[in-house]
């Protein structure tokens, strides 16, 4: 059983309350995609006890939470192609979720992103599962 806030979406993902495409999965933490992403495979890693930021993170899962977010920079670079990653986490200004979530964001030379203005885009109708599953092959 995992420490959950009621209201949270992330904390309703972690339980299977709400539908996500999940491309990972730990003792401790969550990866799946957005559902809004800033390009297609922007996949968002949570821990599965509710933590509201980066300050109220326990120290052990720092490293977990770094670990993955490198595992799965690794991951995106085989499943969508990309040429590298944009990794970032907001705490309290500009976090949409109230529960600590860490970015990885696939990107490409001339992607058309700049600084921190972050457009988002949309899967087509099943294009989400396609990507996690080929996301989750490349663990």
């Amino acid at each position: 059983m995992t420490a959950r806030k009621d209201g949270c979406l992330f904390c309703a993902i972690v339980a299977g309350e709400t539908p996500a495409a999940i491309v990972l999965d730990t003792p401790e933490l969550l990866g799946f995609l957005d559902i809004r992403p800033v390009f297609k495979g922007h996949v968002l890693i949570v821990p599965k006890d509710h933590v509201d930021t980066l300050l109220d993170l326990p120290s052990e899962l720092m490293t977990p939470l770094l670990t993955a977010g490198q595992d799965t920079a690794t991951a995106l670079a085989a499943a969508v192609e990309c040429q590298g990653t944009f990794v970032a986490m907001n705490n309290v200004v500009s976090q949409s979720v109230p529960h600590l979530h860490l970015h990885v964001v696939p990107r490409t030379k001339g992607d058309g992103l700049r600084g921190f203005f972050w457009p988002r885009t949309k899967y087509a109708e099943g294009e989400i599962e396609q990507y996690a599953a080929r996301i989750r092959a490349a663990y």
